[in-house]
């Protein structure tokens, strides 16, 4: 039986994607940084382990224990991940960083420690799933896009380097998912000061979350969207580069690439006020 471990299980795509892989007949490992949070999971069939992507004692101590049990690790699903908007100036430093540790860093390393394994058996699969915002950039999100920017580099380079040992590296590039995903993204925004930004980034805060309420979501779909993805990624004999999911991502990243530069620029002020 084919096992896998999936970071980032306590909601969202995560969660989706244990509950789907596990109904599958896959041996799952959901994990979480608070594992009283997968008791569902748990309770349908998963194995469940603390995992905190920023830690290094942490992902060491969850792929020890999952060899432990399973004797090797088939697949990885690097979800882990969440989003810091504001404009560029306005952002902590400390903030950014610790967005990196998670949706990038922790990736990384993670990725790094599972490889091993697989190049020992001849084979492997490591999904690590990105974002459209990995290929276009809405202002007020600078440091999102650059993380899954980064997720999408570290993936290019990584998917040619591995593949001689046997394992495949996808990109997952999800659109409008209807998750929690836009209260995280806004929670930390700054929008009640005097700084010259304060404006753009209330302006920000309220596309975000009517993007994620109003007509749009239309064009987007629920984790378990994406779950459908990651699995048929995973099940492929020779599984495609990258898989877009939902109408949304498509269409905006194939209005990106026709706008150009200075277009994409058009198109922004359309939706969000200019700093000035």
């Amino acid at each position: 039986m084919r096992s896998v471990l999936i970071t980032g299980c306590s909601s969202g795509i995560g969660e989706a994607t244990a509950a789907r892989l596990v109904k599958a007949g896959w041996t799952v490992h959901a994990t979480a940084r608070r594992p009283e949070t997968l008791e569902d999971l748990a309770a349908a069939g998963c194995h469940v382990h603390a995992l905190d992507v920023t830690s290094e004692d942490s992902m060491q101590s969850a792929v020890d224990a999952i060899l432990g049990d399973a004797g090797r690790i088939d697949a990885l699903v690097n979800n882990a991940g969440y989003s810091l908007s504001g404009a560029v100036e306005t952002l902590d430093l400390d903030d950014v960083r610790k967005e990196f540790e998670t949706n990038v860093f922790g990736l990384v390393r993670l990725s790094q420690m599972v490889l091993p394994g697989m190049r020992a058996h001849g084979r492997g699969r490591i999904v690590n799933i990105s974002s459209m915002g990995g290929r276009l950039t809405f202002p007020g999100a600078g440091a999102y896009h650059a993380s899954k920017y980064a997720v999408e580099a570290f993936s290019d380079a990584l998917r040619f380097e591995v593949k001689g040992f046997g394992v495949d590296v996808v990109l997952v590039e999800p659109g409008l998912i209807t998750t929690n995903f836009e209260q995280a993204a806004t929670a930390t925004m700054k929008t009640d000061d005097d700084s010259p930004y304060a404006g753009f980034n209330a302006a920000v805060r309220t596309a975000t979350q009517e993007a994620y309420r109003g007509p749009l979501v239309r064009l987007g779909g629920g984790p378990d969207a994406v779950a459908k993805v990651i699995e048929k990624a995973l099940d492929a004999k020779n599984p495609r580069p990258r898989y877009l999911v939902t109408p949304s991502a498509g269409l905006s990243i194939t209005g990106r690439r026709l706008l150009g530069d200075r277009g994409w620029d058009l198109a922004m002020r359309a939706q969000f006020p200019q700093p000035e």
